[in-house]
C-alpha cells in the first residue's frame, strides 16, 4: 500500500472541487463574454 494513502492531509471530496472549479471557470467566462455582448449592443 502506498504510504500516502494512509495520511491524508486533505479528507475532502474531489468530485465537490472539480465541480466547484468548473462553476466558477463557466462564470468566469460567461460575464466576459456578457460584457463583450453588452459592449456590442451598447457601442
Amino acid at each position: 500500500m502506498n504510504e500516502f494513502e494512509k495520511d491524508v492531509q486533505y479528507k475532502g471530496n474531489d468530485v465537490v472541487d472539480s465541480a466547484l472549479g468548473f462553476v466558477f471557470s463557466f462564470v468566469f467566462f460567461f460575464v466576459i463574454f456578457a460584457v463583450g455582448a453588452a459592449i456590442s449592443v451598447f457601442g
